[in-house]
C-alpha cells in the first residue's frame, strides 16, 4: 500500500492511504469462491454455481465487506508504519472504488502531541502543618452539642442565638414577590440564613406578634427583578425557641456511641477525626499545587477531539447529578471547556511522568486505600473484600494510587517548604 502523510494543523494529519488493485480482487476472488461452495440459488445444485452467477449475486455485497475490512486493517498498519499516534479514531473519505481498480482513501485525524517533561525540580510546595488546639477541639465539641440540641419556646423576646418561627409574605409594589412566602419557617437570629435587614428585623419579637418591615435586596442578587430592590415584608411570629444543649459530660458521649472512656475518649476521637479532616485537605491542597506548577512548567498543545470527549463527559455527569434527563436542557457543553482543557493536559503529563519515571502501582497502597474506602461501612471487611474482587473498581482505584504516587515523586523532586497554620483558619480557607 502506498501511504502519504501532512499536516494540516498543529495536530491534525491528514493521511492519504492506496491500496493496490490486485490485494481487493485477490480477496473478492477468495471469498466469492467460498460463498460459491454454500450458496443456495434456485435452479443450481449446490456447489455447482456458475462463477459469473455467484458474482453478480453476491459481489457487490462482498467488495464492500472486503474494502471494509481492508480498510480498517490498512488505517493500522499506516499509522504503525508513519509512527504516528492518533489521539481518537479517524474521519475516514472514500476516493475511489470499484472492480479492477485500485482503492484510495483520506483519514484525517489528531495526533497525541509529543510531551517532554521538563524543569520538574523547579516545582515549589509548601506543606501546611496544622495545629490543633484545645480551643479548636472544644468548638467542635460544642458542635456535636448543637447537632444534638433541643428548641424549647420561651415567653420573651427573641434574641442572639434563638430561633424564630415565622410566617411571612413579600411585596414589590403591591405584587407578591415569586419565593417570597413561607410557612412556619424558622429562623436562627445570628446564623445569616435570611437577608441581613430580614434578620435584624426578628431581634426583640415575641410569639403571636405580627410586623412590616422593608428589605433591601443586594445589587448582585441572583433574581435580577429583585436585585438592588426594597421589598415590603410582613411578618407573623408563631413562637420563639431557645437552644437547650445536652450536658457536656459522658452523656454526650454516649449519643455519639462511644461506649468506653466516656468524655475523654470522645475528646479524643474529636481530635482524631478532625487530624484525619486536616490531612486529607493538605493532601488536596499539595496536588493542586503540584499540578498548577506542572502546567506552568509544560505547556503542551492538546488534541480538540480529547477535550470533546472530556467536555461531553462532564456534562453528562453534570445532567445526572440534576436530575436532567432532557438534553436539550442539559447546561451549555462550552461551559465545561476551561475544565476539561485542563484535566486533558494534566492527564498527559502525568501519564509522560509515570512512563519516563518508570513508577508503577505499588500493591500494598493500594490494599490500603481500599481499606481507607470501606472502613465507614459497618461490614467493612467484606466490603474489602468485595472491592478487591471486582476488576473493574480495582483498575479505577489502582489510578487514583498511581497518580498519588507520582505526585509523591514530583514533591519529592521539587522544592518544599512548610508553614504552620491553625486548623480554624486552615480548614475554613479556600483551597
Amino acid at each position: 500500500m502506498m501511504v502519504t502523510v501532512e499536516s494540516t494543523g498543529t495536530l491534525e494529519r491528514r493521511m492519504r492511504v492506496e491500496l493496490p488493485a490486485e490485494r481487493i480482487e485477490k480477496e473478492v476472488e477468495t471469498r466469492l469462491k467460498k460463498v460459491g461452495r454454500t450458496a443456495r440459488i434456485k435452479g443450481f445444485r449446490p456447489g455447482k454455481i456458475p462463477p459469473k452467477v455467484v458474482r453478480q449475486r453476491y459481489g457487490g455485497q462482498i467488495r464492500q465487506e472486503v474494502l471494509s475490512e481492508l480498510m480498517k486493517k490498512s488505517y493500522t498498519d499506516a499509522v504503525i508504519q508513519e509512527n504516528l499516534n492518533p489521539a481518537a479514531g479517524p474521519k475516514i473519505v472514500p476516493e475511489a472504488t470499484g472492480s479492477g481498480k485500485g482503492f484510495a482513501y483520506v483519514a484525517t485525524f489528531e495526533v497525541l502531541p509529543e510531551v517532554r517533561l521538563k524543569d520538574l525540580e523547579k516545582i515549589e510546595v509548601e506543606t501546611p502543618e496544622v495545629e490543633i488546639s484545645d480551643d479548636d477541639r472544644e468548638d467542635m465539641i460544642r458542635n456535636l452539642r448543637q447537632q444534638k440540641a433541643t428548641w424549647e419556646p420561651v415567653e420573651r423576646a427573641a434574641g442572639e442565638g434563638d430561633r424564630v418561627i415565622v410566617d411571612f409574605d413579600g411585596e414589590l409594589k403591591g405584587e407578591p414577590v415569586k419565593g417570597g412566602k413561607g410557612t412556619e419557617v424558622p429562623v436562627t437570629l445570628g446564623q445569616g440564613q435570611m437577608l441581613p435587614d430580614f434578620e435584624k428585623a426578628l431581634y426583640g419579637v415575641a410569639a403571636g406578634e405580627e410586623k412590616s418591615f422593608k428589605v433591601k435586596f443586594p445589587k448582585d442578587y441572583h433574581a435580577e427583578d429583585l436585585a438592588g430592590k426594597k421589598v415590603d415584608f410582613a411578618v407573623k411570629v408563631h413562637r420563639v425557641e431557645e437552644e437547650t444543649l445536652p450536658p457536656l459530660d459522658d452523656s454526650l458521649a454516649e449519643l455519639y456511641g462511644v461506649e468506653e472512656g466516656g468524655l475523654e475518649q470522645l475528646r479524643v476521637d474529636v481530635v482524631s477525626n478532625m487530624e484525619r479532616e486536616a490531612q486529607e485537605k493538605v493532601k488536596a491542597d499539595i496536588k493542586e499545587q503540584v499540578m498548577n506548577a506542572l502546567l506552568e512548567l509544560n505547556p503542551i498543545d492538546i488534541p480538540n477531539s480529547l477535550t470533546q470527549q472530556e467536555m461531553h463527559s462532564r456534562q453528562h455527569d453534570a445532567m445526572r447529578r440534576l436530575g436532567i434527563e432532557d438534553h436539550a436542557k442539559a447546561p451549555p457543553i462550552e461551559n465545561f471547556r476551561p475544565g476539561a482543557e485542563r484535566s486533558v493536559r494534566l492527564g498527559l503529563l502525568m501519564r509522560q511522568l509515570i512512563e519516563d519515571k518508570g513508577i508503577s502501582v505499588d500493591p500494598e497502597r493500594v490494599k490500603k486505600k481500599v481499606e481507607e474506602i470501606c472502613s465507614g461501612y459497618e461490614q467493612a471487611d467484606e466490603m474489602v473484600a468485595s472491592y478487591l474482587g471486582n476488576p473493574q473498581v480495582m483498575a479505577q482505584i489502582e489510578s487514583i494510587v498511581l497518580e498519588e504516587q507520582a505526585v509523591d515523586w514530583l514533591v519529592e523532586q521539587g522544592k518544599a517548604r512548610t508553614r504552620k497554620v491553625g486548623f480554624k483558619e486552615y480548614m475554613n480557607a479556600e483551597l
